[in-house]
């Protein structure tokens, strides 16, 4: 049959989205790229957002005019259930249940309604994965699940407990993908940092890039996302060992007041997360650190507020992603705490964020005025510039050519704004 497969959320459905095409192939279905053209269309989906999942029931509406077999996978699969059914759904996928697609895919002619939500991690061989939606850069899932339960996160109920893989089993991935021409890495989780504690055998994020960075091929290795009081100083020592492994630690804080802090249950304080970050900076004095936060959580008074942007200026992030809170159902904060924050509010209080944080990177920015850097090319953007990241994860904008997606260049920054990087390549690092 031929199947397209849509995804919407995080890079971790990216790469379940990639091992799920894989899956199809070997069992002998089409892949489509054209949803007109599909028998079956699969929607990897996302409810972090209330909004995230509308969208996905906007588009089941669409398939089901143009009389298409809906599969459902991802997070709004997990939360529903055998809900997506009432929707016209032919088959509903839990966020473990990946090797049980090929399985519904061929069922779905019958008219069955099928739902899988039993765990089939382990029989999938990810090492054989290779339908990427890059040629140099692989998404590698590392941990799954979240035990975290922050109040207002839905996360921990679509995608379950921490789950790790065997550190042997990436490795092995990791090591075939470098055979084949892939350079770059970046390991995943909900909770990245969890990576081996369930495991108990001294598996651990840091040992991880340790042994992967050994791997001959491997140019650079990245890790998504961070979690405060699960974070090992470990990891940026192995940054400062290691030149394969990025200066990059997105660490969502998420607030810088200790009353929310406790609200959300985030389980550290402001004062420790200050503490984790300047340690890291010690260790590696050029880190990049990055981070989240949530504006207008319940409760949230002027004083929590002005608490964040202290933080927010005392921590300079390089890049800070910023959320309006909206209540999600079925989660603690969404059946306990009231949505006292008025909209107005939080939408003025993130508008003045957005503008201390642009002012912020504009002057971080500047320190890489006529810096030579080392950059490894992405992709090639709408304006007709081409761009890739330096060590640093700073996005960087100058003239290329198509052959060069791949490559390692060193480029010339010459033009500084408060986003994105421009410069001239100086010289070509590999043909």
């Amino acid at each position: 049959m031929k199947v397209h497969v849509f995804t919407y959320g995080c890079q971790m459905n990216e790469n379940d989205t990639e091992i799920v095409k894989q899956l199809l192939l070997k069992e002998g279905h089409e892949l489509t790229e054209n949803e007109d053209e599909a028998d079956v269309v699969i929607l990897n989906t996302c409810a972090v957002r209330r909004k995230s999942e509308e969208k996905v029931y906007s588009h089941i509406g669409k398939l089901k005019k143009k009389g298409k077999k809906i599969g459902i996978m991802g997070c709004v699969a997990e939360k529903e259930k055998e809900n997506l059914f009432k929707r016209g759904v032919a088959f509903v996928i839990g966020t473990r249940a990946l090797a049980s697609v090929p399985k519904a895919v061929s069922n779905a002619k019958n008219g069955n309604k099928q739902l899988f939500l039993e765990d089939t991690l382990e029989e999938i061989e990810y090492h054989r994965v290779e339908t990427r939606n890059s040629k140099h850069h692989a998404w590698v899932t590392i941990i799954y699940g979240c035990d975290r339960f922050c109040t207002y996160c839905i996360v921990p109920y679509t995608r379950g407990r921490e789950k790790s893989r065997p550190v042997d089993e990436i490795i092995k991935e990791v090591s075939t993908l470098t055979q084949k021409g892939y350079k770059e890495f970046t390991f995943l989780g909900q909770n990245v940092d969890a990576y081996g504690k369930d495991l108990k055998d001294g598996t651990s994020l840091a040992m991880l890039l340790r042994e992967s960075a050994k791997i001959e091929g491997v140019k650079r290795l990245w890790f998504l996302t961070s979690y405060p009081s699960d974070f090992s100083l470990e990891i940026p020592k192995a940054m400062a060992e290691n030149s394969k492994i990025a200066r990059s630690i997105h660490l969502p804080v998420q607030h810088g007041s200790n009353n929310i802090l406790k609200a959300m249950n985030r389980r550290y304080t402001r004062e420790e997360y200050i503490a984790l970050i300047e340690n890291i900076r010690k260790i590696v004095p050029d880190a990049s650190v990055s981070s989240d936060i949530i504006v207008g959580f319940p409760g949230e008074s002027d004083e929590d507020f002005e608490a964040t942007v202290d933080l927010v200026k005392v921590m300079k992030f390089e890049r800070l992603n910023l959320a309006v809170y909206s209540p999600r159902e079925g989660t603690v904060a969404w059946k306990y705490l009231k949505d006292d924050v008025p909209y107005k509010t939080k939408v003025r209080r993130m508008s003045y964020l957005l503008n201390l944080q642009k002012m912020i990177n504009r002057e971080l920015n500047e320190e890489y005025k006529d810096k030579v850097v080392e950059v490894i090319v992405e992709a090639q953007a709408k304006n007709g510039l081409f761009y890739g990241r330096d060590l640093r994860n700073k996005i960087i904008s100058f003239e290329g050519s198509e052959d060069l997606i791949g490559k390692t260049v060193l480029v010339k920054v010459n033009k500084i704004t408060a986003g994105p990087l421009y410069g001239a390549i100086e010289k070509i690092l590999e043909f």
